[in-house]
């Protein structure tokens, strides 16, 4: 294998986010050279660390981005750049398909004339919509629900045909629910507003909202609360460095999923919050929200297989304490 040091830098889009930041720490970990391109609308400068070169712009920006792949030296790129929200993309749908899709198809078109070859996607279990069978393997048809999950299959798309008309290769990877932080502290979800589960938890055990809303106690599931495969982050960007080392590896383009292949609903992750707390937190009923399937657990047969990628932080409470302690750090820092 060749020296760390030789191999292509790693342009990573969105790199001052929530998973783009912990994948910067995983490569800056495996002795790779790292550029980041982020208009920190979400993401933090700060999340950034030192010596990592910070390109402060758009991924549409095709200019930009070709400036930024010959002047590094970049022959990969990881894009996380994006919006995520999916009730917020029922509301502002052109939105979505102008970050996520529009933007997308400027990024690998300016790569593409730039000589990238490698091409690594954030993409979401969203795409398969109210999926009926569990475990969801990468088989199970494709129909999002919402245009944040058709605005990520569209790039999933994008990246088949250009890698079949182009000779790019890909790999896409489709996320389950992301919780956690980095176990040394050095990042986290430092979103002001939440909208995920355990970034919720922790707000709440901090004090800085009142209680946290359960959307629907009626599911047909175990406990009635919808059950959700929660996947470490730092796992999860080490799977992205499993896939970048696939591609170097010379092979074929890829479609995963990112999760553990086992769930746990929302009184269970409340629960386990408590739990490492010592003490409970309010919480309130509210009404389902539209569109939320009783579950989602990942098949993971295959990215174990074809990535050799093995999970290190395969527990709940692991994910807990780490989103905990962050939410500690982050909350002492932001009130300085």
């Amino acid at each position: 294998m060749a020296d760390p040091i030789s191999l292509p830098t790693v342009l990573v889009t969105g790199g001052a986010g929530y998973i783009g930041s912990h994948v910067v720490l995983a490569l800056l970990d495996a002795g790779r050279s790292v550029v980041v391109l982020d208009d920190l609308s979400t993401g933090r400068g700060a999340s950034v660390p030192n010596g990592v070169p910070l390109v402060v712009g758009d991924v549409g920006d095709a200019g930009l981005v070709e400036r930024t792949i010959v002047g590094h030296g970049v022959n990969a790129v990881m894009h996380f750049a994006g919006s995520i929200s999916v009730p917020e993309s029922v509301g502002k749908p052109l939105d979505y398909y102008r970050n996520n899709t529009v933007n997308s198809l400027s990024l690998i078109d300016a790569g593409r004339r730039a000589g990238v070859e490698r091409f690594i996607f954030s993409s979401t279990a969203a795409v398969y919509g109210m999926p009926e069978a569990m475990p969801i393997d990468e088989d199970a048809p494709t129909d999002p629900i919402n245009p944040y999950g058709r605005s990520k299959l569209m790039t999933e798309w994008m990246l088949r045909d250009a890698a079949s008309a182009h000779g790019l290769r890909y790999v896409a990877l489709r996320y389950f629910n992301v919780a956690g932080a980095d176990p040394a502290g050095r990042s986290g979800q430092s979103a002001r507003v939440a909208t995920h589960l355990l970034k919720i938890a922790a707000q709440a055990a901090t004090g800085q909202r009142p209680d946290i809303q359960i959307f629907g106690d009626d599911y047909p599931t175990p406990d009635g609360t919808c059950v959700r495969d929660y996947i470490h982050v730092s796992d999860l960007a080490d799977a992205h460095l499993a896939a970048l080392r696939h591609l170097e590896a010379g092979g074929d383009s890829l479609v995963l999923n990112c999760g553990y292949g086992r769930g746990y609903s929302v009184r269970e992750v409340l629960d386990m919050v408590e739990s490492v707390l010592g003490k409970s937190l309010p919480t309130r009923i509210v009404q389902r929200r539209a569109g939320d399937p009783p579950t989602l657990v990942a098949g993971t047969e295959r990215i174990r297989r074809l990535l050799d990628w093995a999970p290190r932080h395969e527990d709940l409470r692991i994910i807990v304490e780490t989103a905990l302690s962050w939410e500690k750090k982050l909350s002492v820092s932001q009130s300085e």
